[in-house]
């Protein structure tokens, strides 16, 4: 998608743009510290998505909005969290407050995606979901890279809505976009049990068992009455 960045505060800017360089299905075309600049040159070159500041000096971004002829996908960004009433009702896409976090960023990105191809139904497995290559190891997109994760290096994995957390043995985590079901599918037979709706485990690396709970790096998991019987059927307890 070709990309627009309107904001007048410059490390605004420069944060976007370092966003935007993460995400192979962006190509940032320009850059704006006023709307007003802006709008001759969207309305002769149209855009595929804008990330548009709203509280800008003398022009704002929803008075930018009525002025241009083709109204491409729009995020707004925004360190006022009073607009998002307004930002919604104009058709954005999302609204980000600043600070704006990559992982919000991301989310943002990809539903603003989903509108653009509409006609692409699941996402591209080598960029957004985890890519199972062989039977040790699978790769997992992370911001603007495939990392390469060995099971045996997965200490458990929870669940955040269309994100997941993925715990290492190097006290690290990795976010993703990825549900828990499809994970779960993936590493059933790797090892791995799904202990509640929100988490998955690596048998290998659990030190102890608790009537409700398993402890993994002394990280206390819960385990769900709907998954108990299944995973204990898996131990041989």
């Amino acid at each position: 998608m070709r990309c627009v960045i309107i904001d007048d505060e410059p490390l605004a800017v420069d944060l976007i743009k370092e966003f935007v360089s993460k995400v192979e299905a962006l190509e940032l075309v320009y850059t704006f510290n006023n709307a007003i600049d802006a709008i001759a040159i969207i309305n002769q070159n149209p855009v595929d998505l804008i990330f548009l500041d709203i509280e800008m000096p003398h022009f704002s971004g929803i008075d930018f909005l009525n002025a241009i002829d083709k109204k491409p996908l729009v995020i707004f960004t925004t360190a006022y969290e009073n607009y998002a009433v307004e930002g919604f009702n104009l058709g954005a896409v999302d609204y980000l407050v600043k600070p704006i976090p990559f992982n919000r960023f991301l989310k943002a990105v990809t539903r603003a995606h989903q509108l653009f191809s509409p006609v692409v139904t699941t996402p591209n497995p080598a960029s957004l979901a985890a890519v199972e290559t062989a039977h040790d190891f699978m790769f997992v997109r992370a911001e603007y890279e495939n990392v390469k994760l060995n099971y045996c290096d997965i200490l458990y994995i929870e669940g955040l809505k269309d994100y997941v957390k993925i715990y290492t043995t190097d006290n690290k985590y990795i976010l993703t976009l990825i549900s828990l079901i499809k994970l779960d599918a993936q590493l059933a037979s790797k090892g791995f049990s799904r202990i509640h709706r929100s988490y998955i485990i690596n048998i290998k690396h659990v030190t102890s068992i608790q009537k409700n709970k398993v402890i993994i790096a002394e990280k206390r998991i819960p385990i769900s009455e709907s998954y108990k019987s299944l995973f204990f059927e898996k131990i041989k307890l």
